[in-house]
């Protein structure tokens, strides 16, 4: 395997967090560069199994042969039909490593990063018909503003979406440099990387459909897994953590729990342990993990 992506987040205490059964069942839902999921194959048995999920077809280079590892170049809102498809119904566990990864961060033409010129695009998934250019162009400023404000929790969202809208009506904004000579004059020079890091973050989270696709992971993940079994999802801003936070505590997205008719409820999931966050160790070692937190909850 040529591991093009990154060094594994939280690796040690996500898979401690699963607690795995050495014949179970585990799934991957962001392969990336393989480096959780190799760690799962190697606290597995020979009746285990392990069924990796990633859209990024960069991501097939890193796959590795083992007859208990099934890879699925799909994105993991779709995760139930596809595990139903190779015949498993029911899993012990599931992981989620929910960050972009180093390699597409430091890939020009992807167009994640505003550190390279490239094209606006930043999707995940190549044949997606949504890209950067067409929320930058296309989105109305109000519609752009809600987008930097609920994904990119920036306070000044509608003056910075003003300034991309009457930069469009004199030219087309086709790529990142373009982008950022717009927004660098609406910032200190002291702020101006921090601030470009919360725009790119909060468009490519509309862009991928990130917050949806995590209600689904969600959803799907307390349908799919065993009684005892776990779900270790590691998140990297405050919006996905909320909301994992929130489903593992109520079964739902808001802080009640919610009740039929007759006033019942169920909670499908319990938490396990307490918020986890990486060592001053990996931090030093691995930058990317420093915004990282892992949270691990068990199927009632």
């Amino acid at each position: 395997m040529t591991n093009n992506y990154h060094n594994p987040v939280l690796l040690r205490e996500s898979i401690k967090g699963l607690n795995i059964n050495n014949e179970g069942i585990y799934v991957d839902v962001t392969f990336g560069g393989g480096g959780h999921s190799k760690e799962i194959l190697e606290n597995l048995s020979e009746k285990g199994n392990l069924i990796s999920f990633d859209q990024d077809p960069d991501a097939i280079t890193n796959i590795f042969e083992d007859k208990r590892f099934h890879f699925i170049n799909e994105n993991f809102t779709y995760m139930k039909k596809f595990l139903k498809n190779i015949g498993f119904d029911k899993v012990d566990g599931i992981l989620a490593d929910l960050g972009i990864s180093s390699f597409q961060i430091n890939e020009p033409k992807r167009g994640f990063s505003y550190r390279y010129d490239s094209n606006l695009d930043m999707r995940m998934d190549k044949e997606s018909s949504i890209d950067a250019f067409h929320v930058i162009n296309k989105y109305s400023e109000d519609n752009l503003s809600n987008v930097l404000f609920d994904f990119g929790d920036l306070k000044n969202s509608k003056r910075i979406s003003k300034e991309i809208c009457i930069a469009r009506k004199e030219k087309e904004i086709k790529t990142t440099f373009q982008l950022n000579s717009i927004l660098k004059p609406l910032f200190p020079s002291s702020y101006l990387n921090k601030n470009l890091s919360r725009i790119y973050q909060a468009i490519r989270i509309e862009v991928n459909n990130e917050i949806d696709v995590l209600k689904s992971l969600l959803h799907q993940s307390s349908e799919l897994l065993k009684p005892g079994g776990r779900l270790a999802i590691i998140s990297y801003h405050s919006l996905e953590d909320r909301l994992v936070k929130r489903f593992i505590k109520t079964g739902s997205f808001s802080n009640e729990i919610e009740k039929d008719f007759y006033g019942n409820f169920s909670v499908p999931l319990k938490k396990i342990g307490s918020l986890i966050c990486p060592s001053s160790e990996e931090i030093k070692s691995n930058k990317r993990s420093r915004s990282a937190k892992l949270r691990i909850a068990e199927k009632n």
